[in-house]
């Protein structure tokens, strides 16, 4: 991890206060904030969606569910509703990780619980919106995540700020449990600002015949960023994909990997990462971590240079068994000249062909999600693009 991102900072930031008003109408949010949210993939009409919960800084502002068999709720709420919940937090994420994690123990600020009942299959995604409005402000999240047995589960969940804040602190610590044949899809899309700091610390668990997709999208300014998502892969023909695609314009600084260990037996992983630089420093790492004969897993990261900037890779693999089969491919470069050449050759014009070759980068085949879901990916690719050039 780069100096730069590993410097304390937390009680630079306000932990208090940031409260605000509940919204039961979608239309009356400000206009400014729609377009904010709506970068971030949030669908602010909530139409298309099965649930929505928004919070902005320390408040939910708003939350519904639209669909049977689905619970949508703050973290605390859930606690006072299921009794048996305690026991999922600080499960897979430990308290006293860093002092991120620490700081979400000693001044929470809420969070969601969304959770799809057994045997029941979310007909739209459900939508979280976590929202940074007042300057300097530290927003201090615990989401719970569980796909029951033999369940179905797509989200979203977009972050953004309000347009023009200066400075912030997003710490979001997200726990997800895949249980026995479920499947969860679980796509975060970030749109920051230049003075915001984020801290996300996440884990995945996931039983036998359980299926994790994971889809991270940042194409917009941020100042720092540090993530390193787990998925434990403990169940028998478990499955964990993660897909990352980012955009580190001149400032940001982004340390973004992602990781899995295979316990279960013939559990499977894949972690796809597409990184560009635009003028600024991208760190993406992926670690595999194989334990029994027979499990498979590869690691691809690729890296594009437009600019000053710079992408370094750090695959890694880590295998302690006879019998499985871990790969890795990785490389860093700037655009064939050929390949622009070629497309100027047929009518394009130097700026087209850099885009079209950036947009054909940025391409991530997201396996299995829902139809609706990849057009939603791609529409966000599509808007943030015009960021790379």
């Amino acid at each position: 991890m780069s100096e730069t991102v590993d410097k304390s900072i937390v009680d630079e930031y306000v932990h208090e206060g940031g409260e605000h008003e509940y919204i039961d109408d979608l239309d009356s949010i400000s206009g400014a904030d729609r377009e904010r949210m709506t970068l971030a993939g949030i669908d602010t009409t909530g139409d298309e969606r099965s649930g929505t919960y928004i919070q902005k800084d320390h408040s939910v502002v708003h939350c519904n569910v639209a669909q049977e068999g689905l619970e949508i709720m703050d973290i605390q709420t859930a606690l006072k509703t299921h009794d048996w919940l305690e026991e999922y937090l600080w499960r897979i994420v430990p308290r006293d990780k860093d002092e991120f994690t620490k700081k979400v123990v000693e001044k929470p600020h809420l969070g969601y619980f969304i959770r799809a009942l057994p045997g029941v299959k979310s007909l739209r995604p459900v939508q979280a919106c976590l929202y940074l409005a007042t300057n300097n402000i530290s927003q201090n999240v615990h989401n719970i995540i569980i796909a029951e047995e033999g369940s179905e589960l797509h989200i979203i969940t977009g972050c953004s700020t309000t347009p023009g804040l200066a400075s912030g602190l997003h710490i979001g610590v997200s726990e997800l449990y895949v249980k026995k044949n479920a499947s969860l899809s679980f796509t975060m899309i970030h749109n920051w600002g230049e003075g915001i700091t984020v801290r996300p610390r996440s884990a995945t668990r996931i039983e036998d015949g359980g299926r994790f997709v994971n889809n991270y999208i940042i194409l917009n300014p941020v100042e720092t960023i540090q993530m390193y998502p787990m998925a434990y892969l403990e169940g028998d023909d478990s499955v964990a994909r993660f897909n990352s695609v980012l955009v580190a314009p001149k400032g940001a600084e982004m340390d973004i990997g992602s990781g899995v260990v295979l316990t279960g037996a013939r559990s499977r992983a894949e972690i796809i990462s597409r990184a560009i630089t635009t003028g600024g420093r991208i760190t993406a790492r992926g670690r595999l971590i194989g334990k029994v004969p027979g499990a498979r897993a590869h690691l691809e990261c690729k890296g594009l240079i437009l600019g000053d900037g710079s992408v370094i890779a750090i695959p890694e693999l880590e295998g302690h068994s006879e019998g499985l089969e871990m790969s890795h491919e990785a490389a860093v470069g700037r655009i064939n000249q050929d390949e622009i050449q070629y497309l100027m050759a047929r009518g394009l014009s130097e700026e087209e062909a850099i885009s079209v070759i950036v947009r054909g980068f940025l391409k991530v085949d997201m396996e299995g999600l829902p139809p609706e879901l990849q057009t939603e990916i791609d529409k966000n690719i599509r808007l943030g693009d015009s960021g790379a050039m």
